[in-house]
């Protein structure tokens, strides 16, 4: 009986425990205008059936003529006890949910914001400055929630519901969306949202951020401008897609590129850009156009270059065959911690296309194809860094060989708790440094010499 009553106690205890931490829970900020935001709604989404389409269609003339309406009823509803920073705040919100994707169109307009995240609709997370912190503001409910998720889902003709909770979409600026909704997410609809800059980064961006060194920079510029075979590899968001748009960046305009995507998201400024993108299949499991499709068939299409956004599957079998089959300068990225492990990922990849291949002949394949591996890191202060620039030197026996050529070696971390650190050179001319030169490059030599900088 002891026993059972020191048990007994135990589970009270730790239900008094579990009942004062949902009283401890930040409760929703309670909004004393929602009812008439409400019904401020309701009469403006009456009141713009008459707007001409040509105002829909601007975004400026219907923000202007929302304001003016929610300030024409405002004045009705004898609202003069509402002071003027509140009747503004109404205002904006109200622009926000019917021009905008609602509470969140604020972080998605914030510049310092690189990825918004929301937790159900009481909770939304920010990155700023590669660093988590909790966003002031709110949804309604999940129904408010779910309303905006329709939204960014809507126009890309895809959809979601209890039958497929879960759905990859983008922004209009090419931001990345995901979004589930229960009963796969148990507290209610979440959205991630990692933004992409309107005005994608350029090189000079990334060396000013610190992720690489202006030699590195050179030396990526010539290697793409040689049709060199370059593979990104990183963690999530580690920034491999921006670093590889930078790449994708130095193909000269007279070239034909092919990009395929996901979701589109890579920002190219030639004039002869293909963008392909992949499509989910539908309610009935019909109608899929995986990447692997994508590659095999931009291969028909005479290109000069194929990016690939991210290799995941079996696609990396199609595309080692067209780096070796006089597809030079091909573009991609894919999942690795560091340059050895992309290797055993693409090997692991090539057997998910259902090819029964001797590990051999598929490390050849890779050798053969792949010249040379940047490899991205998200550190623990939240800045990107490209730890590794290796070349792909060959096989001895049934191995690799790889030699890094660039490195980043940290040395510490500082009061701010800042890593600390250094770029590297190792000193060792890669042994592709004659197709450089044939391609009418010249490096100086200075780029190789052993030495932090």
């Amino acid at each position: 009986m002891a026993l059972l009553e020191r048990l007994e106690a135990q589970r009270a205890e730790k239900t008094a425990r579990d009942h004062e931490k949902e009283k401890e829970k930040v409760q929703p900020n309670i909004d004393p205008y929602e009812k008439l935001k409400s019904e401020l709604h309701k009469k403006l989404v009456a009141g713009l059936k008459d707007v001409e389409t040509e105002e829909k269609e601007d975004s400026e003339l219907l923000a202007s003529r929302i304001e003016q309406l929610v300030e024409e009823m405002l004045t009705e509803e004898d609202s003069k006890r509402i002071p003027r920073l509140d009747r503004l705040r109404l205002a904006s919100e109200l622009i926000d949910e019917i021009t905008g994707f609602g509470p969140i169109t604020s972080l998605l307009n914030d510049p310092e914001v690189s990825e918004v995240m929301v937790n159900g609709p009481h909770q939304i997370y920010v990155e700023k400055k590669g660093r988590l912190v909790t966003s002031n503001v709110r949804f309604k409910d999940d129904a408010h929630v779910m309303h905006v998720i329709e939204r960014i889902v809507a126009p890309l003709g895809r959809r979601i519901d209890e039958s497929m909770p879960m759905v990859d979409a983008r922004l209009p600026d090419g931001s990345r969306v995901n979004a589930v909704i229960p009963p796969l997410a148990l507290h209610g609809p979440t959205i991630t949202i990692r933004k992409f800059s309107r005005d994608p980064f350029q090189v000079a961006d990334l060396v000013k951020f610190g992720t690489l060194t202006e030699q590195m920079a050179e030396f990526i510029d010539v290697c793409v401008k040689s049709r060199l075979n370059i593979v990104v590899s990183g963690g999530t968001g580690s920034g491999k897609t921006s670093s590889l748009n930078v790449l994708s960046s130095f193909i000269p305009s007279s070239e034909r590129i092919i990009t395929i995507e996901d979701a589109a998201e890579l920002q190219l400024h030639q004039q002869h850009v293909l963008t392909l993108e992949s499509r989910p299949p539908n309610i009935e499991g019909k109608g899929a156009i995986t990447i692997r499709d994508l590659v095999r068939n931009s291969l028909r299409m005479r290109p000069d270059r194929i990016v690939v956004g991210e290799v995941r599957s079996g696609e990396a079998l199609d595309m080692l065959q067209a780096m070796n089959t006089g597809h030079d300068g091909s573009l991609t990225t894919g999942h690795a911690n560091s340059p050895r492990d992309i290797l055993s990922r693409l090997e692991t990849m090539v057997l998910m296309a259902g090819m029964e291949l001797p590990i051999k002949a598929i490390r050849e394949q890779i050798a053969s194809a792949v010249d040379l591996i940047i490899q991205q890191s998200r550190l623990r202060d939240g800045t990107r860094k490209i730890t590794h620039i290796t070349e792909v030197q060959g096989m001895e026996g049934d191995v690799i060989i790889l030699q890094d050529l660039f490195t980043f070696q940290q040395q510490g971390v500082d009061a701010d708790g800042m890593l600390q650190g250094e770029f590297q050179s190792t000193g060792i001319r890669p042994k592709f440094i004659d197709r450089i030169e044939a391609a009418g490059f010249k490096l100086p030599p200075s780029i190789f010499e052993p030495a932090f900088f």
